[in-house]
């Protein structure tokens, strides 16, 4: 191809071209609106090699932001639908693990969550709490045992519940820990523990 047409298709020689022409425009505009006004020369620094450099790095940074902006905005709508999908794609090992642990009572899991206390493991101790509360919803016939059904309708179911505070705070610690980086630490340990006494409460 020789050197002339591509000087013309290339991005710079069309943006030269483009300004070229809302120059001329803006010049016909200013002559026809305001005939009288002086001819005002455009100063020679603002037609120079540099200032052009300068004008398209800036458009280029510019450009940059806009775009960085623009996914940051969209990352931050789709991030629910994210977090939803995670969840499922996670849910079926959970529900495996909560499958065969089925048949413990709620006094085995409350036993193994006090183990786990004493050995510093906060995280598997109020995991155990998560799963003695599930057992016994399951025990008093509340919210019968499903092994499909996900955190997220047990929330919803609770909601019927008279006192529906603590089981909420057991799911959503559950939440926190399986899928999200939520650090198990004492404080959370006794918040879960302190939510199951008010379950268990009379």
């Amino acid at each position: 191809m020789p050197t002339g047409s591509f000087e013309k298709t290339s991005f710079g020689w069309q943006l030269s071209q483009l300004q070229q022409r809302v120059g001329e425009w803006w010049e016909l505009q200013t002559s026809r609106f305001a005939p009288n006004l002086p001819d005002v020369s455009v100063p020679s620094w603002l037609d120079s090699p540099l200032m052009w450099t300068i004008a398209k790095a800036a458009f280029w940074v510019i450009l940059a932001l806009l775009l960085s902006w623009a996914a940051l905005q969209i990352m931050r709508l789709l991030s629910p639908y994210f977090y939803t999908l995670t969840n499922q794609l996670s849910q079926p090992a959970d529900r495996v693990t909560k499958t065969s642990d089925s048949e413990l009572s709620v006094a085995k899991w409350l036993q193994r969550s006090q183990k786990f206390q004493q050995q510093g493991n906060y995280r598997e101790a109020c995991l155990c709490l998560y799963m003695a509360m599930l057992q016994r919803l399951n025990d008093t016939g509340l919210v019968p045992h499903q092994s499909s059904r996900t955190d997220g309708e047990y929330l919803q179911l609770i909601q019927q519940l008279p006192k529906p505070t603590p089981y909420q705070t057991l799911l959503v610690t559950h939440q926190e820990l399986c899928f999200s980086n939520t650090e198990a630490s004492r404080s959370v340990f006794d918040q879960c523990q302190e939510a199951y006494r008010e379950i268990d409460a009379p």
